[in-house]
């Protein structure tokens, strides 16, 4: 009797683990980020932010992301990304002011979560209005608990936080602005055959 109870609850923690490497592992909601270096793979979190990453993979599917510029860099904290509107450093891309775009889509309301902020946490950037994350993203370098229920966590880079490492670092007087800054080269949805 105790063998089978012993299986029984083995066969439970198998599902519990199992469970969280389907999240990670789903195609759908799994983003590639092609780097100088190689790519980053991002495990969405719809379980968290719905509207977020429904609009993030809207964005990278339009190929929105591809070519744009990691304009804000602060080593120890985290890389920022995703100005469709002025940081596509191949079409448009304006330094003076990437980082005040977004893109054709509306802002959106905040999707705060108990999860916290650490390394390779993927989070929205905003203003100082709650509700007005669009297209940008972060990055995590390190844990940061002041951002923690303040901004909208999106997923977890799940491979490849070496290569976020190597993105091209700012400006620590400037707020991390970075000249002739690293570039997302290419961004796909895993299940996508693009």
């Amino acid at each position: 009797m105790q063998l089978k109870k012993l299986a029984a609850f083995l066969v439970v923690l198998a599902g519990l683990f199992g469970a969280s490497q389907a999240f990670a592992a789903d195609p759908e909601n799994t983003m590639v980020i092609t780097l100088k270096d190689g790519d980053v793979i991002v495990a969405l979190r719809p379980d968290l932010a719905p509207k977020h990453v429904a609009q993030i993979k809207k964005l990278v599917r339009e190929g929105a992301y591809d070519n744009v510029a990691f304009h804000r860099v602060i080593d120890g904290f985290m890389a920022q990304t995703g100005d469709v509107q002025y940081g596509n450093m191949k079409k448009g891309f304006d330094a003076s002011l990437a980082g005040t775009g977004g893109s054709k889509e509306p802002d959106l309301p905040a999707e705060f979560s108990k999860e916290k902020y650490v390394r390779g946490v993927v989070g929205m950037a905003r203003s100082q209005d709650p509700n007005s994350a669009n297209s940008q993203f972060f990055i995590m370098f390190a844990p940061a608990s002041s951002l923690n229920g303040q901004y909208t966590i999106v997923g977890n880079v799940e491979k490849g936080m070496e290569l976020v490492d190597n993105i091209k670092k700012g400006d620590a007087a400037d707020n991390g602005s970075v000249s002739d800054p690293d570039r997302m080269v290419k961004v796909r949805i895993a299940a996508d055959k693009n």
